[in-house]
């Protein structure tokens, strides 16, 4: 069995302390600036699991119906996230395109797949293929997922128009909301905690 790693660096102000096992609901602290060093994992992985799906639900339903009707003199339009990328690339904003595809899409779907592939077979306490890259992978994307900055950028977009043209929430738009909400908890989940329930000793095992 692999052991738990022996040293742990502040993240605050560099101080290296010897890492130990903690009991459950234990934290440990930077004893020079307070910054949180070490939690255990307890049952964080059961609660973040049903998120996980339920944010790949939302997602799905994010993306495949309208996020906004408007309504101008008698003419209606609608269109999906997927449709606003295809529009500005076909406006000549490649570049912008990109990125909305990459930050609201891309990535998020992939955080919440490798979530999901972690976390099914770490219920059963065991380690799925590819664990080491996909946890680093996880921890590069996170930065980078930005469907509150989308979801705010369009919330001010329907002010805007409101003054102009009827606009009418879609399924999308509630759906991104909710989104939002639960990828923040979800996100909360700190991937490091994945290398704590690999490390952890099983039930019968010796540390």
């Amino acid at each position: 069995m692999k052991e738990v790693p022996e040293a742990i660096v502040c993240e605050g102000c560099d101080a290296i302390y010897h890492r130990r096992q903690l009991r459950r609901r234990e934290v440990s602290h930077c004893r020079r600036c307070g910054t949180e060093l070490d939690r255990h994992a307890g049952d964080q992985a059961a609660r973040v699991l049903p998120l996980t799906v339920a944010c790949l639900i939302l997602f799905a339903i994010a993306n495949l119906f309208p996020i906004v009707e408007i309504e101008l003199q008698g003419l209606s339009s609608e269109t999906t996230l997927a449709g606003a990328v295809m529009v500005l690339a076909g406006e000549g904003m490649s570049p912008v395109a990109l990125l909305v595809l990459a930050t609201t899409i891309l990535f998020p779907l992939v955080q919440l797949c490798i979530l999901l592939y972690l976390l099914l077979p770490m219920q059963r306490e065991r380690r799925p293929a590819g664990f080491d890259v996909l946890v680093r992978l996880l921890q590069m994307l996170e930065p980078w997922g930005m469907i509150e900055v989308f979801l705010l950028g369009v919330l001010v977009a329907i002010v805007k128009l409101s003054s102009m043209a009827q606009v009418i929430a879609g399924p999308a738009l509630w759906a991104f909301m909710a989104l939002t909400v639960l990828l923040t908890a979800v996100l909360a989940f700190s991937p490091r905690t994945f290398w704590e329930m690999a490390f952890e000793p099983r039930p019968g095992q010796q540390a």
